[in-house]
């Protein structure tokens, strides 16, 4: 069954890993985003995901290879380091997580203007609120299937990792000039920037208490994805359709969550050697930039152009509201 399933997908599974190579030594090498690379060759080369031998495998690493990539996040926190943040840094990271979902999906309704307003306003409150890009695809992979999910998926990888990189630079701007001390500044830039890269890059520019703080802010958030996951497969299980009509219920609990659950719990509990932490993280992220350059390779760039105005203006309305709604809840327990 193994063998005959590589039969159909190595074409396309192959090609998505030359574009994730290739992204990988391009973001080495000018130091940006591997999944924006990624996404962006994938669009490039998108002929591949139409049609041919390369279909099913493109098919595959776009959903299969993403969830394994999702699930190997967990290798990334302990219930320790979020334990040490304390009750009230924990509460304030969790409750803008969530409060900043609710808030795109509203929005999402008011001024994303198609039958898929709340779904759209989900993937991009989820992707703004919890890790950026890795996050907009474990979500994308919960939401049922429309006509138009690539592309949703698609612009919010866009949106998520360019905002990212703008508030790494102007976040410690905003952190310095509103007097916070570097654990302060560590917890407003682990609490507010999408992608883990920049949350490092813009927390070790402050200092290295800021950073460390940041980054364990930050895995707080990445943690949120366990929840997040679980709740919005429950309120969606319903509406999962099969193409001829059917109605396809996925199972209660995702596979890839529960193994993030696990993950998370086997690192708390046991030590890991520090190599096959890193080797798992690799791996990971390694997954997620393949599966993003898959996604790319089923998008046409034809189909973002069309998007308007509308959904930039969510996602830049759900970055601010992030960093406003931080700012205030440390304010008010100072």
């Amino acid at each position: 069954m193994i063998v005959q399933l590589l039969q159909r997908i190595w074409p396309g599974l192959i090609a998505a890993v030359i574009i994730a190579i290739a992204a990988l030594f391009l973001a080495e090498h000018y130091r940006a985003s591997a999944m924006l690379f990624a996404l962006l060759l994938g669009m490039a080369v998108n002929f591949l995901g139409q049609e041919g031998r390369t279909v099913e495998g493109v098919k595959w690493t776009s959903s299969t290879a993403l969830r394994i990539g999702v699930a190997l996040l967990g290798l990334r926190i302990t219930f320790g380091e979020i334990a040490g943040l304390g009750v009230g840094v924990t509460l304030m990271v969790v409750g803008a997580v969530v409060v900043t979902i609710v808030f795109g999906a509203l929005l999402g309704r008011i001024v994303y203007a198609t039958s898929h307003a709340r779904q759209f306003g989900l993937l991009s409150g989820g992707a703004v609120a919890i890790c950026g890009a890795s996050a907009a695809l474990a979500v994308a992979a919960i939401l049922p299937k429309h006509s138009m999910s690539d592309r949703d998926t698609t612009f919010t990888v866009i949106g998520v990792t360019a905002l990212s990189t703008i508030a790494m630079v102007i976040y410690p701007l905003i952190s310095h000039a509103l007097g916070f001390t570097d654990r302060e500044a560590g917890i407003f830039l682990g609490a507010t920037i999408h992608d883990v890269a920049q949350v490092i890059g813009a927390g070790y520019s402050v200092s290295s208490e800021a950073g460390d703080t940041a980054t364990i802010v930050k895995l707080l958030r990445v943690a949120m994805l366990l929840p997040v996951i679980l709740v919005l497969s429950i309120l969606f299980r319903r509406q999962h359709v099969s193409a001829d009509g059917e109605q396809k219920k996925p199972p209660f609990l995702p596979w890839f969550a529960v193994a993030f659950g696990v993950l998370v719990a086997l690192n708390s509990m046991v030590s890991i050697p520090k190599e096959l932490l890193t080797i798992a993280n690799d791996l990971s992220r390694f997954l997620l930039v393949t599966a993003i350059a898959a996604i790319g390779m089923k998008t046409q760039l034809k189909e973002l152009v069309v998007l308007g105005w509308r959904p930039v203006l969510l996602i830049v309305a759900e970055t601010i509201f992030l960093a406003i709604l931080i700012i205030a809840a440390m304010k008010f327990a100072t």
